[in-house]
């Protein structure tokens, strides 16, 4: 069984076990947390599409850890002018792992 949810304005497809990377949440590692956002469910073949949610339906998840993601390079370059500008940036991120389907 599987779920495609919407977690913090982005869309994951879930499964019981799995472990994914979110934008950063206001909550502690080993905290639960219960996602009633459902867009799709799928249940052995049979799929449910809700409008726009489905009804009755939740994602249990529990916070693992707090990290941040790997640096973007971000290179500005203006031939002939001499221009060239370098930025990083590091995404902040929560890793959490989807418990069950409810």
């Amino acid at each position: 069984m599987y779920a495609i949810v919407d977690i913090v304005g982005q869309q994951f497809k879930v499964e019981a076990g799995n472990q994914i990377f979110v934008n950063r949440l206001a909550a502690a590692p080993g905290d639960a947390l219960s996602f009633d956002k459902v867009l799709l469910t799928d249940n052995d073949g049979t799929v449910t599409v809700g409008a726009p949610y489905v009804a009755g339906v939740a994602v249990k998840a529990t916070v693992l850890e707090h990290c941040k993601a790997d640096k973007v390079i971000v290179f500005h370059k203006i031939r002939r002018k001499g221009l060239r500008k370098k930025n990083g940036h590091r995404q902040y991120l929560t890793k959490i792992q989807i418990e069950e389907i409810a």
